[in-house]
């Protein structure tokens, strides 16, 4: 057997309260949906609802990508030049446009 050490790769996600926040507002959403469609509300109503729920995902992953691009960007470095954090972020921008 080989002696293969596991990699365990740290991520640190940023404003992980403000994340968690978004969180539960996606669940009320969510939960919204449920209620609408057991009360037979209307379609339109719900298709709101549910636009709402796909934009704000969108916006939740586009935040954890744009830190977890960065901590990988980081792991080897102590800190990343302005130039190498605004590569970055132009690439999270690339994607929340491909996201939404």
């Amino acid at each position: 057997m080989s002696s293969a050490k596991k990699i365990k790769s740290k991520h640190i996600i940023t404003n992980k309260e403000k994340l968690i926040s978004r969180v539960k507002k996606i669940k009320g959403q969510l939960e919204g949906v449920e209620k609408s469609l057991e009360n037979d509300q209307d379609c339109k109503k719900i298709l709101h609802i549910i636009s709402s729920i796909r934009g704000a995902l969108g916006g939740l992953m586009a935040e954890v990508m744009e830190s977890h691009i960065l901590n990988h960007m980081e792991e080897d470095k102590e800190t990343l030049t302005e130039k190498e954090i605004k590569r970055a972020q132009e690439l999270v921008e690339s994607l929340k446009v491909f996201i939404k």
